[in-house]
């Protein structure tokens, strides 16, 4: 297994790892009565293959089994440059689907590297790929001289373990999309 910079091609995978990290209930309140699931991934498909988007397989690692296949993937970006990253997704969201997210509260500050989206294909689980994708990552926060950050719910103690395991602690709490969760940063 490699850890990788995310090609363009893998936007897809991107898309269903962001789907599958904010889980189904936030992802069919997105969808709303008039669209799909189906519209809510080609959303972030699109916003994966973008250059400018938070969610952009720029800002994209991925973990790559002996064949080069993408099994594994974590979006993180320097939390100074939310507001810009997050222009897109607004701006998508708005026209395709119809729904205004001005009002969602940031989750992320500028003095943190977020790692916001982090998923491994079921099949590949328990096998330390999530792990491995952290530590890229917190190093990609390192060089950038900042303290890695994610947010957890409250309620996914699997997730919470294996930020713990790696070096996270609990430094807080924040909202994602209007939900409150856990502030963790890497301690090391």
């Amino acid at each position: 297994m490699e850890i990788i910079k995310a090609r363009k091609a893998d936007a897809p995978l991107i898309a269903r790892s962001i789907m599958d990290a904010v889980g189904a209930e936030i992802c069919e309140n997105l969808a709303g009565e008039n669209r799909t699931l189906a519209d809510v991934e080609r959303l972030f498909t699109t916003l994966a293959e973008r250059d400018d988007s938070q969610y952009s397989y720029l800002n994209t690692l991925v973990a790559a089994d002996d064949d080069g296949k993408a099994v594994g993937v974590i979006v993180s970006y320097d939390g100074a440059q939310l507001a810009e990253l997050r222009k897109p997704f607004f701006e998508l969201v708005k026209t395709v689907l119809d729904k205004n997210l001005d009002d969602v509260e940031d989750e992320t500050d500028a003095d943190e590297f977020y790692l916001d989206t982090l998923a491994v294909l079921p099949e590949y689980r328990g096998k330390g790929i999530a792990a491995m994708l952290i530590k890229g990552a917190v190093e990609r926060a390192a060089d950038a001289g900042k303290p890695a950050g994610l947010l957890v719910d409250k309620d996914n103690y699997r997730a919470r373990r294996l930020y713990e395991r790696v070096g996270f602690r609990a430094v807080g709490e924040r909202p994602f999309c209007y939900v409150m969760m856990d502030h963790m940063q890497f301690k090391g």
